[in-house]
């Protein structure tokens, strides 16, 4: 059946080439353009199976183009057989399948090319803690979605950048081989031109560790991004700064989403707690009880996890004072009592918040 439909296929795009002439009176009685007009694109991309080739972005270099390509001309990506065939001069059954293999492209260009995240470099600050010296850079990320919403941002000295590349170089002498960083000087470390040249530098040295899928998802590298920025939100959190905090919780829930799940769902986790105390701390309970609720989703109906009870707990009183229905969080946080798989009652958000180790 698929060798009929390959010879059928042939004779289409063969226009009014030799092998159409050969055609006997069974060809006139059925067509061979009838049975691709009832095909719409997806069912033609599944008989076509193995005759079309798409590359990845991830398979290409750091440094491609992140314009999506122009949608492929007849036969380019086909098989051997099908580069052969003469060029169609124009047959309705040849310009229906370039149309579908058209239709077909640009539904799946979106999933077929992964959405990148943008690093640049905003500010470069020369900060002076004696009796140390150095250059502190401000990134901010880019990743897909709303072209108003505001980037997510970290800020990071040379050391940071360079703790990075030796980890990674350690886990990962292959990929990191041609991925390239700039040198330690010794002496004009803090001139405008050396500034500029390692902005630069930095900027496509993030980029590259994003371009490859086994870079992507290292620790270190979501840790780089995130571990920073929490551990300073939690600190601020302790000191009773709500207002400070939840601008550094918000930034890095931000950060997480963009980069996506690896670091795991216990620091999103996290992050939902500190965004709940310091919105409730502020009397912003519509917005607290929003975090609890994305929190219980993520958690779903898995085993008991360690901040399960609390988010339950936080969610029954902050829908209390809102005059909201709570029913069905009391009903899950008194069956994990009775179970006595917490206590009575649970540890609070903030209370666990400031008790969780960072590492």
């Amino acid at each position: 059946m698929a060798s009929r439909l390959l010879h059928r296929l042939r004779h289409v795009l063969g226009g009014d080439g030799p092998g159409e002439a050969a055609a006997g009176p069974e060809a006139e009685q059925f067509p061979e353009s009838s049975e691709l007009e009832d095909d719409d694109a997806e069912g033609l991309s599944s008989r076509l199976s193995g005759t079309l080739s798409f590359t990845s972005a991830e398979d290409g270099d750091g440094d491609s183009d992140e314009a999506d390509p122009d949608p492929p001309a007849p036969g380019e990506g086909a098989s051997e057989d099908a580069d052969r065939s003469p060029p169609p001069d124009g047959p309705r059954g040849s310009q229906l399948l370039t149309r579908q293999l058209q239709d077909f492209w640009k539904k799946s260009r979106n999933t077929l090319v992964p959405q990148r995240l943008l690093f640049e470099v905003t500010s470069a600050n020369v900060v002076k803690d004696p009796p140390s010296k150095y250059v502190l850079y401000t990134l901010a990320v880019m990743g897909p979605g709303p072209l108003d919403r505001q980037p997510a941002q970290i800020s990071r000295r040379y050391s940071d950048f360079e703790q990075l590349h030796r980890s990674l170089q350690r886990q990962f002498r292959g990929p990191m081989a041609a991925i390239s960083f700039p040198r330690k000087r010794l002496r004009r470390n803090f001139t405008a031109e050396t500034i500029a040249r390692r902005s630069r530098a930095f900027e496509q040295f993030l980029s590259h560790l994003q371009a490859v899928p086994e870079l992507r998802q290292a620790p270190d590298l979501q840790d780089f991004f995130v571990l920073p920025e929490l551990r300073r939100a939690q600190s601020l959190t302790c000191t009773g700064l709500y207002r400070e905090a939840l601008a550094l919780w918000a930034n890095a829930w931000q950060l997480q989403v963009q980069l996506g799940a690896p670091s795991g769902p216990d620091r999103r986790l996290l992050t939902l707690a500190g965004l709940a105390v310091c919105h409730q701390e502020l009397e912003d309970y519509g917005e607290a009880r929003a975090c609890c609720e994305q929190a219980l989703q993520l958690l779903g109906d898995k085993n008991p996890h360690l901040l399960l009870a609390p988010f339950l707990e936080a969610h029954v009183r902050l829908s209390w004072r809102l005059g909201l229905d709570k029913r069905q969080s009391e009903a899950r946080l008194q069956a994990l009592q009775e179970a006595g798989l917490t206590p009575r009652p649970p540890p609070s958000l903030k209370e666990l918040l400031i008790k969780e180790v960072l590492d």
